[in-house]
């Protein structure tokens, strides 16, 4: 029975009890900053388990594809290795939530294990945990399970979601590959082969923990399962490792033929084939390799994959073509793998490139530093420089040191890292934090989306050094917090507001507001008067600048959606900087973005403009938003209550944000993107302007044409045409520069051959060449060596404190001497080095000062070596 046959079955089974198909879920869990990667079957239905997220069925099931590569469950250095460790592994799930109980999750497993899958019962044993005598019974009494083919056990079944909250015992099934395989039963730890292998987890969810260890029986009892689809299509296939599956060998062969390696149980080919998987499908959910978080670890799962194929023999990119295999097994079963196949060639192609340079330099390195080592532990210092200075990943490390039994010293490595921690943190400049001082009661409330201007009270004042004050006097800075505020404060990638707080008989002039704890903080500086805890305030928002920034907010929104438009749907947004001068947007992509590509998304941005949609914001549930397709930043925590934006005709962009902006998408005023630029691995950065801010841009470029059209004697139409011609006759003027430097050249060749010195019947000329180029050197030593006909010469220029080294042997000479034995001894007197071939090398330095000593040398030299 086929991978893909088992989990259409699964799902089927389900289906026709009453679960909903859902599909599976991202890989980046949503909403959820405790998790790294959705590592089981049950991530995305958290929530529900918890009653924070009601859904409109009480049964479920799902094929959930799941990473364990990082964090807590991390199986990445056992990939290969093993028979059944993945990094990407696909689970098969079905849920109660508050519905069915033990009974029949356990009737429910068993019968698809029996009947759909037609497993044989002799084969199959059970685990319950030591304390659940109901679900013993279950089993033996209804199930008819032998008892002898039951243990109960401890720790290993017993499931919690953390150290408190929802938690309750398990019951597992394993299948029995017979005793020709080595191992004893669960529960015998002495034994622990791979004879007995589970295929099943049942958790029954009945009990909620406190934080003092109480377990209170829930109301709702869930059920939460979870069956691993390649362990059971290794039993149904009747194999004993989980590569050995229809899946994998796929994958194998075609790993196998794009390295030349045709033995495909090779630990290697075993690595690349797991690895493609999580790849593809972590790229399919916007996460793209970087130096950081989630796109760290891709980068390390990519770059392991890489190395692997590097030790079979490949030199060429090849893991970029595993997608296609991908697609061929997993495709159709997940369309979002196909649709998005080409993005993820591209992004592993360039990963691929890039780690090349490295990986080739930082084996050779390592191969050094193995080949020197004394003893069989690899020192934490080696370890940590090959990371840091060279870029040489530390896994990488440890699977080339454990294939030569090598131990790596984890513990100075950490040393190591730690003190470079220390380091950055020391050489890091943070500004002062004014609220660290402030432990305030309820919340500021916010009014900056209806008015620029309110009435408040002074709740709270702290000033520059962090201490809280009753009041601030004249031309003291510090910060104000208020009941009530217009002032928007610094979130979302917005910057905050800055106006005046109007007193009695005084101005306080804000500078700047950020939030914290749920306050606004106003921070300025009292202009006139004094600043008391308690007095009542006028807060005014300048104006101009808050219409400004709301232009560049709401741009940023439709720039987003013609990002994903022009580029494909893997465009995420990664930061942004929304100011009332200009807007930043960073975004995932993995190459820079095309001068006619950021016309295309100009042209879109200002189509949506000139539409003049009314812009629409509306509060609902997270959940309706979802449901209204609105997009989000998938590491960000939101509230129950979310603000959608819905701007441009049509709905063009339908975004979770909670900036203020514009009515209309027309009063954002002209679009215009004025740089392109990258900032990480993976991640472009877009700045544009908006409003007046375009049409300064557009006036400051015009002032810039006008000037550069009067320099040419010029229309400011005519001014590529005429730029044109001018650098067409500077072209022409170069060449004959060229062309006479080369025959004064020639010229000068005659004379600096009667410089030329006999050495044991052989001209040897070493000279310094004054007003001549580096670049210059090559031709003129080409030249003298042609007229020379036999001998040796030593070429040097010097410019801006930089020598130019070139050196030459004719033919007749290069068995006793060398030219780049020569030129490098010229260059050490010199402060550089060089190389090259017998009969031609170049070299630099940088200590002019000592050329001549270096240049009189020669003849010593070539007298030495024919002596």
């Amino acid at each position: 029975m086929k991978s893909a046959d088992i989990r259409q079955a699964f799902l089927s089974y389900f289906e026709e009890r009453g679960h909903t198909i859902v599909p599976s879920a991202s890989l980046v869990p949503e909403n959820d900053p405790t998790l790294l990667f959705t590592n089981a079957g049950m991530v995305p239905f958290k929530d529900v388990f918890l009653g924070r997220d009601p859904r409109p069925y009480v049964r479920a099931t799902s094929a959930q594809r799941c990473v364990r590569a990082g964090g807590k469950h991390n199986d990445l250095d056992n990939v290969g290795y093993t028979a059944r460790h993945h990094t990407f592994f696909e689970m098969m799930g079905n849920f109660s939530f508050g519905d069915y109980f033990k009974a029949d999750a356990i009737r429910f497993a068993w019968t698809f294990i029996t009947e759909v899958l037609a497993l044989p019962k002799e084969r199959l044993w059970v685990t319950v945990h030591i304390s659940d005598d109901e679900a013993a019974k279950i089993w033996t009494e209804e199930i008819g399970v032998d008892p002898a083919r039951l243990s109960r056990l401890d720790e290993d079944n017993f499931w919690q979601m953390g150290d408190t909250g929802p938690c309750g015992p398990c019951s597992e099934i394993f299948y029995d590959h017979g005793p020709e395989v080595w191992g004893g039963p669960p529960g015998t730890p002495e034994e622990d082969g791979d004879r007995y292998i589970e295929v099943w987890n049942l958790v029954f969810m009945q009990f909620d923990r406190d934080a003092a260890g109480n377990m209170t029986p829930l109301p709702k009892p869930s059920i939460d399962t979870g069956m691993g689809l390649e362990r059971m299509a290794a039993v149904m296939q009747g194999v004993h490792s989980n590569y050995e599956i229809d899946l994998f060998q796929n994958l194998l062969l075609a790993a196998a033929e794009l390295t030349g390696h045709d033995d495909t149980r090779a630990p290697s080919l075993r690595v690349i084939a797991d690895h493609i998987r999580s790849c593809a499908f972590l790229i399919v959910d916007g996460v793209l390799p970087s130096n950081e978080g989630r796109g760290y670890v891709l980068r390390r799962i990519i770059r392991r994959a890489v190395r692997h194929g590097h030790k079979l023999g490949a030199t060429e990119p090849f893991f970029h073509k595993l997608v296609a295999a991908l697609d061929a097994e997993m495709g159709e079963a997940y369309p979002e793998l196909r649709q998005a196949r080409e993005q993820i060639e591209r992004v592993l192609l360039k990963e691929e490139e890039q780690f090349a340079r490295t990986l080739d330099h930082g084996m050779g390195l390592l191969e050094a530093a193995l080949s020197g080592l004394e003893g069989d532990v690899l020192a934490g210092e080696t370890v940590f420089k090959l990371y840091d200075t060279y870029g040489f990943p530390y896994d990488l490390t440890a699977d080339v040191c454990r294939e030569r039994g090598v131990t790596l010293d984890e513990a100075g490595f950490e040393r190591e890292l730690e003190a470079q921690r220390q380091r950055a943190r020391a050489a890091s400049q943070f500004g002062g934090d004014y609220g660290a001082a402030l432990e305030l009661e309820g919340t500021t409330e916010f009014t900056g989306y209806e008015r620029l201007e309110d009435r408040a009270t002074v709740t709270a004042i702290v000033d520059a050094e962090g201490n809280a004050l009753d009041s601030l006097a004249p031309e003291q800075k510090g910060v104000v917090v208020l009941d009530r505020t217009p002032f928007y404060g610094e979130s979302g990638g917005q910057v905050g507001d800055t106006g005046y707080l109007l007193l009695d008989g005084g101005r306080f002039q804000v500078t700047d507001t950020r939030k914290q704890a749920g306050h606004h903080l106003h921070e300025g500086l009292v202009l006139e008067g004094e600043v008391r805890v308690g007095q009542a305030v006028t807060p005014q928002v300048d104006p101009a600048l808050r219409q400004a920034t709301m232009r560049n907010h709401s741009a940023t929104h439709l720039l987003h959606e013609a990002l994903r438009q022009t580029l494909g749907e893997h465009v995420q947004q990664k930061g942004s900087l929304v100011s009332a001068e200009r807007l930043r947007f960073d975004f995932s992509h993995f190459e820079a973005v095309t001068g006619e590509q950021l016309a295309q998304i100009e042209r879109i941005v200002n189509a949506q403009i000139m539409a003049n949609a009314p812009t629409q914001v509306e509060e609902m549930t997270l959940d309706e938003a979802k449901a209204r397709g609105a997009r989000a930043l998938f590491e960000a925590k939101y509230a129950d209550s979310v603000r959608v934006l819905t701007i441009g005709a049509d709905a063009f962009s339908v975004e979770l944000c909670g900036g203020t902006h514009v009515a209309r998408s027309g009063d954002i005023g002209p679009f215009h993107i004025v740089a392109e630029t990258g900032t990480a691995s993976g991640v472009r950065r877009i700045e544009a302007v908006t409003g007046e801010g375009a049409l300064a841009w557009f006036a400051a470029q015009e002032r810039e044409l006008t000037a550069v059209g009067e320099r040419l004697k010029a229309k400011p139409e005519q001014v590529v045409e005429r730029l044109d011609a001018v650098l067409e006759r500077q072209r022409g003027l170069e060449k004959e520069l060229e062309r006479l430097k080369a025959k004064l050249a020639s010229a000068a060749g005659n004379d600096l051959l009667a410089e030329a010195q006999d050495v044991a019947g052989i001209r040897v000329l070493a000279t310094r060449l004054e007003g001549v180029s580096g670049k210059d050197l090559r031709g003129l030593h080409d030249q003298l060596k042609q007229k020379m006909g036999s001998g040796v010469l030593v070429l040097a220029a010097a410019q801006e404190g930089k020598v130019s080294l070139i050196a030459g042997v004719t033919d007749d000479l290069t068995g006793k001497l060398k030219a780049g034995e020569l030129v490098n001894h010229v260059a050490a007197q010199v402060g550089g080095k060089g190389g090259g071939r017998p009969d031609m090398a170049q070299a630099g330095g940088s200590e002019p000062a000592q050329l001549p000593g270096a240049l009189a040398s020669v003849a010593d030299w070539v007298a030495e070596r024919l002596g």
